[in-house]
């Protein structure tokens, strides 16, 4: 975002410099037509053009650097917005105008004084009703046509919703480094107070999570196009994730299973880094030959555990004897879980 921010801050400048420039011009005529009809000297005449050049400077920069912001804010929202969702805002607009025409037909028989305000309100007001109607109503719009909204102009992949898991894992700022992922990130406040929350806690390994989340929301916000949403509804962050997935025709990136799961039910597309680190993950099969490291004991008695480089668990049978050795052997189950892939196995020659 910051070589973006450097790439428009000359545009930026000239935009300024521009609206600067017609207002010191249209400042300067009208001082000088104010200064002409108070006195007809030729000093008064050029004290006020200069003191209305100088009013149009300060007022050029200051409405130039305000528009260049709005503009600037609208550009960030409608990137954010489906391409889908401002077609039927659009529509909802066209309808609302032609609606406000045909009022406009009876409100201009109202006295002049009246009927100009009058017009003009119900013509904005139509205009932002419709749009918004649009918005919100866009798939039973499409619906009618036996459309999708998804699949009008709009990817899927151009905006994602990240939950708090994603960033705690620690593995996003990988995969999009790969090119896996792109487009808009879109991080709701709901997930900053969470991992906030975590990185204040008491228990040291919670503590540690919730910082390295937020130093991961940092590295994505300097590298990728990262928006931070304020979303107030109803239900937990969870929730809310989903719903502004499925509102903003994006997918969720997540690394909770249960959460996958809930957002597949509602027909919202789900990136599971979990489910992509195990795609990419050397496949194991029964009777193969592995080397582990052993660095703790398992659960029963006798069991030996390590783990491979891509951070598979591997479950050694009467490996507890060789805790801290680097063994050899041989592949007896692999289990595939919800978390990752699991395997168990046997010291080599036994």
């Amino acid at each position: 975002m910051t070589e973006k921010r450097t790439r428009n801050e000359p545009f930026r400048g000239v935009v300024v410099e521009l609206i600067r420039l017609v207002l010191v011009a249209v400042c300067a005529v009208a001082g000088w037509q104010i200064a002409e009809q108070v006195t007809n000297a030729d000093t008064s005449s050029l004290l006020g053009i200069v003191l209305g050049s100088a009013i149009g400077y300060v007022l050029g920069g200051v409405i130039g650097r305000g528009t260049v912001s709005a503009v600037g804010a609208i550009e960030r929202e409608f990137r954010q917005v489906p391409a889908a969702e401002l077609l039927a805002g659009t529509i909802g607009m066209i309808l609302g105008l032609i609606v406000a025409s045909l009022l406009s037909i009876v409100i201009f028989k109202l006295p002049p004084l009246a009927a100009g305000p009058t017009a003009a309100f119900v013509f904005i007001f139509m205009a932002f009703f419709g749009y918004r109607l649009g918005r919100s109503k866009r798939d039973d719009f499409f619906g009618i046509f036996g459309l999708k909204p998804r699949t009008i102009g709009n990817r899927s992949e151009e905006v994602s919703v990240v939950d708090t898991s994603a960033l705690i894992d620690g593995r996003l700022l990988e995969v999009l480094r790969t090119g896996f992922l792109g487009g808009t990130f879109l991080v709701l406040r709901g997930v900053l107070d969470e991992l906030q929350t975590i990185a204040d806690s008491s228990d040291p390994s919670r503590r540690e999570r919730g910082r390295r989340g937020l130093e991961i929301l940092h590295s994505l916000q300097r590298s990728a196009d990262v928006a931070l949403i304020d979303e107030d509804g109803e239900g937990d962050v969870d929730a809310r994730v989903i719903r502004v997935a499925r509102e903003r025709g994006g997918v969720v990136i997540t690394c909770d299973a249960n959460m996958a799961k809930v957002a597949q039910a509602l027909d919202v597309p789900v990136r599971s880094l979990h489910e992509l680190a195990s795609a990419v993950r050397q496949p194991f099969v029964t009777g193969e030959g592995v080397t582990v490291h052993l660095s703790k004991e398992g659960r029963e008695h006798g069991q030996g555990v390590g783990y491979l480089e891509d951070g598979t668990m591997v479950v050694v049978q009467d490996g507890k004897e060789l805790l801290g050795s680097v063994v050899e052997v041989t592949v007896t189950n692999v289990l595939q879980t919800a978390t990752g892939r699991l395997l168990f196995a046997k010291l080599a020659g036994r």
